[in-house]
C-alpha cells in the first residue's frame, strides 16, 4: 500500500487558501471602487431598476 503524500496535500490546501484570499481581495476592491453596485450587506445588486440611474 502506498503512503500518503502529505506534502502534496498541504500544498493543495495552501493553493486553495491563496486562491480564496485573492478572490476576496478582488471582490473587496470591486466594492470599494463602485459601492453603488452593492447593497448594505455587500451583495451585488441585480441590474434592474434598483441600480441608481444617472440621466446626465
Amino acid at each position: 500500500m502506498a503512503t500518503p503524500n502529505y506534502n502534496y496535500e498541504k500544498r493543495q490546501r495552501e493553493l486553495a487558501k491563496k486562491k480564496k484570499k485573492e478572490e476576496k481581495l478582488k471582490d473587496r476592491e470591486a466594492r470599494k471602487l463602485s459601492p453603488e453596485l452593492y447593497d448594505e450587506n455587500g451583495e451585488l445588486r441585480a441590474a434592474t431598476s434598483e441600480a441608481p440611474h444617472n440621466p446626465e
